[in-house]
């Protein structure tokens, strides 16, 4: 990544002062690597625990319940890297605060790989666009290893409150009720809300969003007829859409998906920029060594495309996305970048 992108005032969070902690550390911690602050057998030292590892389990810390998607993602490569690395992999289900919990957790670990963070959209990208106060820096306090896998999310309705059947059908239906209708989602600030923020400017039509604890009850009320629409997840709603119970209107992914073949994307229908993904990626504290990083990477990235994964992860909808740190990170900041211009054009607020 360029460097002047870690420079960009615009990604700093200038209401918290950890980023400029975790620098200060980590600039300390390469002054006494320097040869002549510490003696040839301490540096030597340091080498050999960096080429031992890893010598006891790690853990890779989730920022959310078990169930969720990064908790399956976890899960079901741990069999492969367990043996690849030939040490125990952990799940460590931490959540709370919208990920917050979790990711401050792996934020303030000791940077020599033990801890890993498997985050989203919501963990790197988003809170940081959207929250002022967040107790981390997304960019600042983690150094990338690679992404994991993406989802597009799918415009579904309730076919018993909702008559359209296509794109221009609801759009017309929605103008029709003015700010009446309403969209779940599940919670403020997540991939879904933000998705539909975004139809909402590029359709200039008006909804009413009731953000909810999380997919399953929102997924459940639309089901239920309580709410009439919402943008979730293509695994989420696959088995609802295909038994009748949901009717999907379209897909944010660049192309239509297998799940649901039938289904036009964004593009398809004149939306260009309705192309969203959520997605799941893995980093680790700043300061971690180099070395570490790169292995970590090699060894993420074969379990990632191991056709057990790969069949797993396409079930639920995800596509594989492993990528190299460098990959990671211009991603990183282009969605960080991309959603901070919707969230301060719409006026979206935390709260």
């Amino acid at each position: 990544m360029d460097e002047t992108a870690w420079r960009d005032p615009t990604l700093r969070n200038p209401a918290s002062a950890t980023w400029r902690r975790r620098g200060s550390v980590t600039r300390r911690q390469v002054f006494l690597a320097l040869p002549g602050v510490l003696g040839a057998g301490a540096l030597a030292r340091h080498a050999l625990a960096q080429d031992a590892w890893p010598a006891r389990p790690i853990s890779i810390v989730v920022p959310g319940p078990p169930g969720g998607t990064g908790d399956v993602i976890a899960r079901a490569m741990i069999p492969i890297l367990t043996q690849s690395l030939g040490r125990p992999l952990v799940v460590d289900n931490r959540p709370g605060a919208n990920g917050e919990v979790g990711t401050r957790f792996v934020a303030r670990s000791a940077p020599d790989g033990y801890t890993l963070l498997l985050g989203s959209i919501g963990h790197f990208a988003i809170n940081f666009a959207l929250r002022p106060n967040l107790s981390y820096d997304p960019v600042r306090e983690f150094d990338p290893v690679t992404l994991a896998a993406t989802t597009p999310n799918v415009l579904v309705v309730n076919p018993r409150t909702v008559p359209a059947t296509d794109l221009p059908g609801f759009v017309a239906w929605l103008r029709s009720r003015g700010d009446r209708v309403s969209y779940a989602t599940s919670g403020i600030g997540s991939s879904d809300h933000l998705t539909a923020e975004l139809f909402k400017s590029l359709t200039d039509t008006k909804m009413q969003h009731v953000p909810y604890p999380g997919g399953p009850p929102a997924l459940t009320d639309l089901i239920g007829g309580n709410i009439e629409m919402a943008f979730f997840n293509l695994g989420n709603v696959t088995p609802h859409v295909r038994e009748g119970r949901l009717r999907a209107i379209l897909i944010t992914s660049p192309e239509r998906s297998n799940l649901l073949p039938d289904v036009p994307t964004g593009v398809e229908l004149g939306l260009r920029d309705l192309v969203v993904t959520s997605w799941q990626a893995f980093a680790v504290p700043t300061g971690t060594p180099a070395q570490i990083v790169a292995r970590l990477n090699t060894e993420l990235g074969a379990a990632l495309r191991d056709p057990t994964v790969v069949r797993r992860m396409g079930d639920l909808g995800f596509r594989i996305a492993a990528s190299s740190p460098e990959e990671m990170r211009s991603f990183q900041v282009a969605e960080i970048q991309r959603w901070r211009r919707l969230i301060e054009s719409q006026g979206i607020r935390p709260d």
